[in-house]
């Protein structure tokens, strides 16, 4: 089984994450984004999204980072993707709000706008306008996370013990670091995400991401 992947890929290390903590057999083949290999054959052959995370096991290709994290879960036997219907459907619901809802607005509004060039809106006026809806809205899916999904006090976001939903929703929530965002509006947040990155794995698995938050620290951002 092969994951196609890059070490500086936000939607990479929540499943490279998983990979890692519960020793996986998984090898990883790196898609080198910096160079433009997913808009390069052969890869757009083998994923026309031109993306990464791919799964690959036998004649299965998975794309999306929640499918592949579920399909993980349930081939491994993972306590992290609970067997019972409810608690399983809670688990659904928490990474499909975060995709849905959150990463909208937080990564495609605010984030990524401002860190990759390819994410600049065309316009000065297009970038500002972007920049200001995604910092209101992710305000607000930031306070709903902190009070809703995590307001009483709960260690992770379905209760006592870790899910694929916090591997998922920990990965992109981590994102704003990046653009200065410290979460001590949202102390609910900032200690969840304390727990997540206070995972075994989580340096060695961002040590790239990491790496280009260093290069960018002195940048002035929008942030919250």
């Amino acid at each position: 089984m092969k994951l196609h992947m890059h070490p500086a890929s936000i939607t990479s290390r929540p499943v490279r994450l998983l990979i890692a903590e519960k020793n996986l057999d998984v090898e990883e083949v790196t898609v080198d984004l910096m160079t433009g290999a997913h808009h390069q054959e052969p890869f757009i052959s083998f994923n026309p999204n031109r993306l990464v995370p791919v799964l690959e096991d036998g004649d299965l290709k998975l794309t999306e980072s929640s499918a592949i994290l579920k399909y993980l879960a349930d081939k491994y036997d993972l306590p992290e993707y609970p067997k019972d219907l409810k608690a399983r459907a809670r688990v659904n619901e928490i990474m499909d709000w975060f995709n849905t809802n959150f990463y909208r607005d937080w990564g495609y509004n605010l984030c990524y706008p401002q860190l990759f060039p390819h994410h600049v809106r065309p316009s000065e006026e297009g970038q500002r306008v972007a920049l200001e809806w995604g910092r209101e809205k992710s305000a607000f899916w930031l306070q709903v996370l902190n009070d809703h999904w995590l307001g009483d006090g709960r260690k992770w976001l379905t209760g006592g013990h870790i899910t694929i939903a916090d591997y998922l929703g920990g990965s992109i929530t981590a994102l704003g670091e990046m653009i200065g965002v410290d979460f001590s509006n949202y102390p609910n947040v900032r200690t969840w995400l304390a727990n997540v990155k206070g995972l075994d794995s989580w340096a060695s698995v961002s040590e790239a991401l990491d790496g280009f938050a260093a290069s960018v620290k002195d940048k002035a951002f929008v942030s919250l």
